[in-house]
Order: structure tokens, then sequence, then C-alpha cells
């Protein structure tokens, strides 16, 4: 079994900061692209960040200069730091992770963690 967990949301007043991280674990051969989407209530889930296995990165424009994602392919382990929050980036955000895992033949498969809710208000 392949598992996400995210710690890391919270509540914060604007202009804050956080810092999420989401861990990989189990039964895992390699992972590929590793991303943080969200989800406000009654929209749609739409990506945030993500980061290829070799460090290249893809942001939404609503969230560019603000947010960094990084990755320690050691720990499979991706991380979001949230700088210069704003009340729209209030939502719950989601882990998902590209992942051939072993169980026992190789499977390529996307995987999602259980998310965490990011609350930006005054």
């Amino acid at each position: 079994q392949v598992q996400l967990v995210e710690s890391g949301g919270g509540l914060v007043q604007p202009g804050g900061s956080l810092r999420l991280s989401c861990a990989a674990s189990g039964n895992i051969f390699r992972i590929y692209t590793m991303g943080w989407y969200r989800q406000a209530p009654g929209k749609q889930r739409d990506l945030v960040a993500s980061i290829t296995s070799g460090g290249s990165t893809n942001y939404a424009d609503s969230v560019k200069g603000r947010f960094t994602i990084s990755r320690d392919n050691a720990k499979n382990t991706v991380y979001l730091q949230m700088n210069s929050l704003k009340p729209e980036d209030t939502a719950v955000y989601y882990c998902n992770a590209d992942i051939l895992s072993e169980i026992p033949v190789l499977l390529r498969s996307d995987y999602w963690g259980q998310g965490t809710q990011v609350t930006v208000s005054s």
C-alpha cells in the first residue's frame, strides 16, 4: 500500500506564511511528478504547483512569486512554502503523486493525500 500524509495546514492572517509537507510511504519503487492541488467550497480542485523528479516546477498564475514547491527525494516528501497569503488562498490543499509501486508487481498509479485545511483570515 502507498500512502500520502499531509501536514502543516492551519489558520493564518493575510500576509502570513505556512509550509505544507506531504510524505509518501509504502512499497514505493519510484516517484515521478508530485504536486499540490486545492479546492475551495463550491469550486473544482485546481493545480497549485507541481515538481518533477528532476526538479522542474510549474505554478498556477495566482500563486507565482508567492508559493514555492520543493521536494526531498531521499525522504519521498514534497513541500509547499506559502508566503504573502491572501483570503482567496483559503481552501483544502491536497497532495498528489505519480508513483510506481511494487504491490507485488510494478504498478504506476496516481495517489492523493487526505487534504489539509488552509484558512487565511483576520
